[in-house]
């Protein structure tokens, strides 16, 4: 299966998901609606509410009851990822995400913040509506692991010797959790058996994983106009990727040297040189190589599902997870 054709498993679906956000940005405060349809709408790939009715598919025939709650549960979602981008812009200071103004440059932090908020309790609301402890109970600790992961990030900005562990612990707790969520979540609301819903859990974390090791390629790879965002954004603000942590141990004196210095200060003096340093000792490839590691797990992890076009479109994501180039 093409990566194009992934989408085109739950169309139905998916454009159901679609109205469904929107209709649930309404709000009596117009400002609230303003940002939320700015940033909702501003061309992301929708790849977490994808995973639920993937996941959902993929484990059993959904009656309509059930395809309702994989609807809102796609929604639910995408609100808790839009609110964490909404809040890590402002945290980040970014300017650019998507290849647009981030809300906090257009209208400031405050304003950014609360709707983050808003959707973040609107996320809440809906799970109420779903009427599924199980999937409360997950999201609940999806969320706080993810803000977990945030404060962990936090930590490790500025500190050139933050460990190839402590940065996977970061973007399995900040990325890949929500993944596993989306997809434990759509096993969930389908009525999967433990054994498959265990199964598309491990699956969502590897995906997640590789998700964000590609993410942090790009960062040295990637132009502007495909990553949606400035340059070297992670290392102007002190982030030591797997990228960077790898050129320390590999690289030379002189890009150990360069990489520590701008983790340090978290500035982008010496950019090009440090992205010439981490493509020349093989920091990409080991980058991609871990991740394609973990897209493989994941396609293995779901190899007890039974065979369908949404576990075909499952393996497909997983693969276009770590061929992307935006």
């Amino acid at each position: 299966m093409q990566s194009t054709q992934i989408h085109d498993v739950v169309t139905n679906e998916f454009g159901q998901v679609n109205d469904y956000i929107m209709s649930q940005l309404s709000s009596d405060i117009p400002l609230i609606e303003q940002i939320g349809y700015y940033i909702i709408s501003n061309g992301g790939k929708r790849l977490r509410p994808l995973l639920v009715l993937l996941a959902a598919r993929a484990s059993a025939d959904l009656d309509p009851d059930k395809l309702e709650k994989a609807i809102k549960m796609a929604t639910i979602i995408e609100f808790i990822h839009t609110s964490t981008l909404l809040h890590d812009d402002v945290v980040d200071e970014s300017d650019m995400r998507r290849g647009k103004k981030t809300a906090n440059e257009e209208w400031g932090n405050a304003p950014s913040v609360l709707v983050g908020d808003f959707l973040y309790t609107r996320a809440f609301q809906l799970m109420v509506s779903i009427n599924s402890m199980d999937c409360m109970a997950i999201l609940a600790e999806t969320t706080n692991i993810i803000a977990e992961g945030e404060v962990q990030q936090l930590i490790n900005c500025g500190d050139p010797d933050t460990t190839e562990e402590s940065y996977l612990k970061v973007i399995q707790y900040k990325t890949a959790k929500l993944f596993e969520g989306a997809a434990l979540c759509g096993a969930v609301i389908a009525d999967a058996d433990k054994a498959h819903q265990t199964a598309l859990q491990d699956y969502g974390m590897y995906v997640g994983t590789a998700f964000q090791l590609i993410d942090d390629v790009m960062d040295y790879t990637s132009t502007a106009e495909e990553m949606g965002k400035s340059v070297g954004d992670d290392l102007a603000e002190g982030k030591p990727t797997l990228p960077l942590i790898y050129t320390m141990k590999n690289g030379s004196q002189d890009a150990v040297d360069r990489v520590r210095q701008a983790i340090l200060t978290g500035g982008l003096e010496n950019l090009d040189s440090i992205i010439a340093d981490v493509q020349a000792c093989g920091a990409i490839e080991f980058t991609q190589q871990q991740a394609q590691q973990q897209a493989d797990l994941a396609i293995q992890s779901i190899a007890i599902l039974p065979e369908s076009e949404y576990k075909q479109a499952l393996i497909a994501l997983a693969n276009t997870a770590v061929k992307r180039k935006s």
